[in-house]
């Protein structure tokens, strides 16, 4: 019976701890840094309502109440972040309400943001020299198309900003955007 072999385990050596130790050190921090970047790439969903509508909100993401943009002058245009996050103008009329169209703050020729001139009662982009009327029909270009429009409503003291999908009011067509 000499071929009984012991029962002892060998024993871990140096240098297979060491080893182990670097390859779960290697793969905890490579983990990390894979969900961080994870997490930054892939956008977190915005919560829609019926129809696509969300929340206007502000320059930090916080929805904003309508009571703070009534409070505003009539004629006012209030600028939010609207539908996925595009920068829009909410109008105050005259009866200090907001009107049912929003304007979205995107040149149709290259995509530039620019200011409302109450001044001149247009919109004006810097860039390339492109005028909108109020309504944010082209007066002059080079910007090809009207500028993209979106549904308003107010509901308590939210403010729902809605897809614009029926006939564009300013030109009796289709919406390009559509």
């Amino acid at each position: 019976m000499d071929n009984i072999l012991p029962l002892e385990s060998p024993s871990l050596s140096r240098r297979q701890l060491l080893n182990f130790l670097t390859g779960a050190t290697i793969a905890a921090t490579t983990s990390s840094i894979l969900y961080v970047a994870g997490k930054f790439i892939i956008p977190i969903p915005e919560k829609t309502g019926v129809g696509g509508a969300i929340l206007a909100k502000d320059v930090l993401g916080n929805p904003i109440p309508a009571a703070q943009i009534l409070a505003e002058p009539p004629g006012t245009r209030a600028l939010v972040a609207g539908l996925a996050g595009e920068p829009t103008y909410l109008i105050v009329k005259e009866d200090n309400t907001l009107d049912v169209i929003g304007i979205v703050d995107n040149c149709t020729h290259l995509g530039c943001t620019f200011p409302w001139n109450p001044t001149e009662q247009e919109f004006q982009c810097p860039c390339h020299g492109s005028l909108y009327a109020p309504d944010g029909s082209v007066i002059r270009g080079p910007a090809p198309l009207p500028l993209k429009i979106v549904q308003v409503a107010v509901i308590e003291n939210s403010i729902l900003i809605l897809p614009w999908t029926e006939t564009d009011p300013r030109t009796g067509k289709q919406p390009w955007w559509v």
